[in-house]
């Protein structure tokens, strides 16, 4: 089911349903990321949030994901383990979890999780592995690089560690479950080494993050006054030779160059197509985009829990229309703008300001379009090219 259309004396629009949820497993991390939203930015309700999801609310969460899918007819969805770090809520939890749902859901459930590595060990890959859980490791480069922000609260650094897992998920009975390599971008990493450094994991495939901010808190390099585009320097630096050799799939950049040749974005932050994430933390509280914890405190905030309300509560929510709203959602300097079918306005966090909320352009603005603009420049002349 496509969605439906809603109106209350507003134009009306179209509803999508959720297809990405989003579980806070365990709300704690063993890590202290000088740079992560979650703990270190605005919102710290973490604080308040009990440190694993008990199994009464698992189950509660199971069977409003079954009841979504239902009355949705959703052939398939993805369900995402996070945090914290999600393999803190043991091998055992996450076992019972996957195999309720695959037992309870009338879709085909597609499970990933987003984890720091630190604690991924061949007994933990074997349950995994069995239970068909896709892997995506956070790693920023070389030791030098993801030293210099994910460490431990005693300050040792954690590279070595992930590189141990990483060597695990290289070995070919655990190489199906390696999904691949997330890297948040710091300016201070040159973007050579840093993609040489990854790629010496051989990940299928890796994204490359802006680090979270807004207006009000702006990240590295942005804000008002700040000149330049640091953030689309670095990536074009990538962009030349993953174009030119292509060793990995580089997820922002593949989808950009798709959809400069008019195809669709299908990542969060990029294009006009209807968010259709929706998270869940570990008291069963459902909650937008986790990265709102960036904005202010309560952004993410829906006053909705799975022990009394259904996913199609938080579908009808204002915040969840407006980040489906796609055009409709954004400011006139962004539906003037000659990318905006590929940009969409970036991700929703990096709008917020307080004049105006999210109805402003990226904090990333500048970038975005220079990215944008040369990525296009580059596909445009190859395909004049192969015209000739």
């Amino acid at each position: 089911m496509a969605g439906r259309r809603r109106g209350n004396g507003e134009a009306a629009m179209t509803i999508t349903p959720f297809r990405q949820f989003v579980l806070k497993v365990h709300s704690r991390c063993n890590l202290a990321c000088d740079y992560c939203y979650v703990y270190q930015m605005n919102d710290q309700s973490w604080r308040q949030q009990p440190h694993c999801m008990s199994l009464t609310t698992m189950h509660q969460v199971v069977e409003r994901i079954a009841e979504h899918a239902e009355t949705h007819r959703l052939l398939s969805l993805s369900l995402i383990l996070h945090g914290g770090e999600p393999l803190l809520a043991g091998t055992g939890f996450i076992t019972v979890l996957i195999q309720r749902l695959r037992e309870t859901v009338p879709a085909q459930v597609n499970v990933s999780m987003q984890t720091n590595g630190t604690l991924l060990t061949e007994e933990c890959l074997e349950v995994l592995a069995g239970l068909d859980v896709k892997i995506g490791v956070s790693l920023d480069g070389d030791a030098g690089a993801s030293d210099r922000h994910r460490r431990f609260a005693s300050g040792e650094g954690s590279h070595r560690h992930v590189e141990r897992a990483l060597r695990l998920l290289s070995e070919e009975r655990f190489r199906g479950t390696f999904a691949g390599l997330l890297c948040t971008i710091d300016l201070n990493s040159p973007p050579l080494p840093t993609y040489e450094a990854l790629l010496e994991h051989a990940p299928p495939a890796v994204d490359f993050l802006l680090p979270h901010g807004t207006w009000l808190q702006p990240p590295p390099g942005r804000g008002r006054g700040a000149s330049g585009t640091p953030y689309a320097d670095w990536l074009l630096a990538i962009f030349d030779r993953w174009y030119d050799e292509a060793e990995t799939w580089v997820r922002m950049f593949g989808e950009i160059t798709q959809a400069v040749l008019g195809g669709t974005p299908a990542v969060e932050g990029l294009g006009l197509r209807p968010s259709t994430v929706v998270v869940v933390e570990t008291d069963g509280s459902i909650k937008q985009l986790d990265s709102l914890a960036a904005a202010h405190a309560g952004a993410a905030d829906l006053d909705l829990q799975v022990s009394t309300n259904a996913f199609d509560a938080a579908l009808s929510h204002p915040l969840t229309r407006l980040r489906q709203g796609g055009v409709d959602s954004l400011p006139t300097v962004c539906r003037e703008c000659a990318v905006l079918r590929v940009c969409g306005g970036g991700l929703f966090t990096h709008r917020y300001d307080h004049e105006g909320g999210f109805l402003n352009p990226s904090v990333y603005c500048p970038d975005l379009l220079h990215l944008i603009t040369s990525i296009s420049s580059r596909v445009s002349a190859d395909l004049g090219r192969t015209v000739q």
